[in-house]
Formats: structure tokens, C-alpha cells, sequence
């Protein structure tokens, strides 16, 4: 019986063969070549050991008819800091791919490099081969790479290089009695949510004029140029006495965020001295000052932010020569300069009412998009409480124009006057000659900060001996 079986089982198996192979369409393939998206694709500074963002091109095929790609190679194979996905499939090497007449594929690029341990940026480059009907083409792969300073979580102290930029992740704090020293020329750039923390010890930024300090996002692609919050920002939290010169800090959450002063410092000192500096398009805050000690701040540009350039939360402060503006790219309708006697705990809890023993904006110009860029909400617990401010030398744009005693005499300050700035848009904020901010400032508060601000504006022009108003001073 078996052996009258099986000669029929064979001979059925080769009919359905035969029967499947008559039945098949032989495919007519195109014989051109493919076009391309992008013949390079470059991608942004890229830091070593950590990632870079997905790259994309498409190649095309113009033709009616398919065409079979006989092979896709990275040519740097498994030792190339480039990884490539085609259609959904990861690898360095793909065969006999088919695209249909008039259609396209993705290709998706990441790179990561390896320290290289030099101090400029080099370019590393790459391609990818496509060999189609005998064809090759080839498209370029190229990023520069940077090597940097990796500050992931850790305590720090001493003096930051400059040589090579200084990245964060989560934090990077400075403890108990430490001290954190930051040259001129440093970058310092942030990743998501992390921050630069002061807890009880001191921090010096010492930038110069042409050699700032800057504090930026650690996506250094071109679209994220202007987005705010990519970090969280700079934190004092029971700090002590420290200064920052010539800083530029742009991008964060809040640039600056001052919670709560070490109570060592004498009546008087100030947790922070800002001077020379620029603050700009952060998501929340330029600055927030939340029950701490006096903060200083002199030839400060503070601009673009997303709720206030300066909170003040029962706290001193003491502003002259500085820019406070609102001209949010958000579209904030919360007034440049917001101050209150309320105080909070770090959390934003625990609400209390002080005094505020001393609360000056001098020589200063509070402006931007809104009819009222200054406002003051203050409880004095039915007399209890005391507030020593003074507001005199400004521009101020407030759509009612107060008459307490802290804004000094009528003529004081110039309520409303068109600064005739530059181009706020593009963070332009010098002004024009016939500016009222040009030689309106008031003399008795000039650069009263002492070094390194005394008798300048940021940009390192002498004060004339009656001042221009805000940060610049111009011929």
C-alpha cells in the first residue's frame, strides 16, 4: 500500500509546483537610479557619549515602474557611530529592497560619539551606499563632535575649566561650605529639568565683557534656539554670599531662582550679586527671589519670560541700571515685575507675610507688550509690618500711575514714555539716542553696586555723570 501512496503524493506536490510557478508574474524592474531627499545629512555639535537626535531623508523612486535596490550599507559597518533604520529595519546593510513605481522610503540616522578627548570640535563622517542596478550612490553622514566636562548628579567645588563646555544632567551642586568658581568663557550647557544648585555654599561666575559665562539646553539643534525650559535653571537654596559678572543664561525655567539666604550672613550682605548680565526667555521666571536674603542685581537685562523678568517673594532686593521687561514670546499676561510680601517654603507651601527691610529698583526701566509692567501686592497685617522701598530714577509703564510715597515726587520717575528700543523682537533692547531713557536716570544712583559694575553699563561704556536709564549707557 505505501508504495502506491507515496509515487502520487510526489507526483501531486510537482503539479501544485508547476502549477505555482505558471501563475507567477515576473517582474519588469525599472533600470534607474534613485533621487534623494538630502545628498547630506549634517547634523548639529553633537557631545560625546551622549546621543543626537533622529535625522531623516527619503529616497525616491521616480520611475512607473518598481525598482529593486540591491543594497543599502552604511559603509562604516558596526564600528560607525551612526545607526541606521530603513523602512523599520535597523542594521548596516540591507539587500534587495523594493520600492514601487512613484514612491519613497525613510531612512532615520542617530549618532553617538566616543570621547575624543580634544579640546576643539571635530567632524566625523560617514556614508551610506545604494547600489541599484549595478549604480552606486552615495549619501553623506557627517556631525561635529564635542568633547566635554560630564557633571551627572554630583557635588562640585574647586574651579571649572573653560577649555571644553561643562555639561549637566540632573545636578550638579555645590555643598556646605564649598566654593564653585566659574571662568570667563565657560558654557555650561543643561539637560531636561537639571540645574546648577548652591545649598549652603558659594558660587562665583567670573565673566568679562566679550567673554561671558553662558548657561543654555543641551540640544543644540538650530529649532531649539528659542525654546524656554529646557533646564530648570540656577537654585540658591540656603546660600551664602555669591556673585555673578557677565553671565548670559537663556532657555531655562528660571534663570535664577534664590530660596532662601544662609542665616550667617550678616544684616545688610547680600546672598546674590548680580551685575553685567542677561537673562532671557525662560518658561516661568527671569528671576524669583522666594524668602531669601538682599539680592543685587546692576546692568541686568532681564527679558522674554514666561510669567515675571523679576518675583520678588518676601525678600530684599535692591535693582539698579537693569532692564525688567516683559515682551514674553509666550504671550504672558502677567506684568513684568511682580512683587509681594508673601512668602513661601521651597515647595511653594506654608504661606507667611514679613517686612521687607529693603525693596529698590533704581535707574531702571520696567516695560513690555502689556499696559502695566510693575505691579505691587503687599499686606501689612493691619500696620504690623514694614516696607522700606524706594523707586526712583525709572521708566515704568503702568496704566495707572501710583502716588505712594516710595515712588518719590511727581518727576521722579517717567511713567509710559516710548523707550524707543531697537528691536525688542529680536532681544534688540539698546536704544535710540532720542530714547527718554538717554541721560534720564537719576545721578544720585549711579553704579552704586561698587566693582566690578562701578562706572559702566554692560556694555562697558562710562556712565556719564547724569546716567542713562537701564543697563546700556550710549554716547
Amino acid at each position: 500500500m505505501l508504495r502506491i501512496i507515496l509515487p502520487i503524493i510526489v507526483l501531486a506536490s510537482l503539479l501544485g509546483s508547476l502549477g505555482l510557478s505558471s501563475c507567477r508574474k515576473t517582474v519588469n524592474f525599472s533600470e534607474g537610479n534613485l533621487s534623494f531627499s538630502k545628498d547630506t545629512l549634517v547634523f548639529d555639535t553633537v557631545f560625546t557619549t551622549i546621543g543626537s537626535t533622529t535625522e531623516q531623508f527619503k529616497f525616491y523612486n521616480n520611475d512607473k515602474k518598481t525598482v529593486n535596490v540591491e543594497e543599502i550599507q552604511l559603509m562604516g559597518g558596526e564600528n560607525s557611530p551612526f545607526r541606521v533604520n530603513v523602512d523599520g529595519l535597523s542594521g548596516t546593510d540591507f539587500t534587495n529592497m523594493e520600492i514601487e513605481g512613484n514612491d519613497s522610503l525613510f531612512v532615520f540616522v542617530e549618532v553617538t560619539l566616543d570621547a575624543n578627548n580634544a579640546n576643539n570640535p571635530l567632524v566625523i563622517e560617514d556614508s551610506i551606499r545604494f547600489r541599484t542596478n549595478g549604480v552606486d550612490q552615495y549619501v553623506v553622514l557627517a556631525v561635529w563632535g564635542q568633547d566635554m566636562y560630564f557633571h551627572d548628579n554630583e557635588y562640585v567645588e574647586g574651579t571649572w575649566p573653560n577649555d571644553k563646555p561643562h555639561v549637566i544632567y540632573r545636578s550638579a551642586v555645590i555643598d556646605e561650605d564649598k566654593t564653585l568658581t566659574i571662568q570667563a568663557g565657560t558654557q555650561i550647557y543643561l539637560h531636561k529639568n537639571s540645574r546648577l544648585t548652591n545649598y549652603k555654599g558659594t558660587l562665583n561666575i567670573e565673566g568679562v565683557l566679550g567673554n561671558e559665562v553662558t548657561f543654555q539646553g543641551d540640544r543644540l539643534e538650530s529649532l531649539y534656539d528659542n525654546v524656554s525650559g529646557q533646564y530648570y535653571g540656577i537654585l540658591l537654596y540656603y546660600a551664602k554670599e555669591s556673585k555673578i559678572n557677565y553671565c548670559n543664561i537663556k532657555n531655562g525655567g528660571i534663570g535664577i531662582d534664590v530660596i532662601s539666604a544662609d542665616p550667617g550672613i550678616p544684616n545688610g550682605n547680600k546672598v546674590l550679586q548680580i551685575t553685567n548680565s542677561t537673562i532671557t526667555n525662560c518658561a516661568f521666571y527671569g528671576m524669583r527671589l522666594i524668602s531669601g536674603g538682599l539680592t543685587r542685581a546692576e546692568n541686568c537685562i532681564i527679558s522674554k519670560n514666561g510669567i515675571h523678568a523679576l518675583a520678588v517673594f518676601a525678600s530684599d532686593f535692591n535693582f539698579n541700571h537693569c532692564h525688567l521687561l516683559g515682551y514674553s514670546n509666550a504671550g504672558s499676561q502677567t506684568p513684568a515685575v511682580g512683587i509681594s510680601n508673601t512668602g513661601y517654603d521651597y515647595i511653594g507651601e506654608f504661606p507667611y507675610i514679613t517686612n521687607i527691610n529693603e525693596g529698590e529698583i533704581t535707574n531702571s526701566v520696567v516695560y513690555g507688550n502689556l499696559d502695566t509692567e510693575f505691579v505691587i501686592d503687599t499686606d501689612d497685617n493691619n500696620g504690623g509690618l514694614t516696607f522700606n522701598f524706594n523707586f526712583i530714577g525709572n521708566l515704568i509703564k503702568s496704566e495707572t500711575v501710583p502716588t505712594d510715597s516710595f515712588f518719590g515726587v511727581l518727576g521722579d520717575n517717567k511713567w509710559n514714555e516710548e523707550p524707543y528700543f531697537v528691536n525688542p523682537t529680536d532681544n534688540d533692547f539698546l536704544y535710540y539716542s532720542i530714547s527718554p531713557l538717554h541721560g534720564g536716570g537719576n545721578s544720585a544712583y549711579l553704579n552704586t553696586a561698587g566693582e566690578p559694575a562701578f562706572g559702566i553699563g554692560i556694555n562697558g561704556a562710562p556712565r556719564a555723570a547724569t546716567p542713562d536709564i537701564g543697563a546700556y549707557e550710549i554716547p
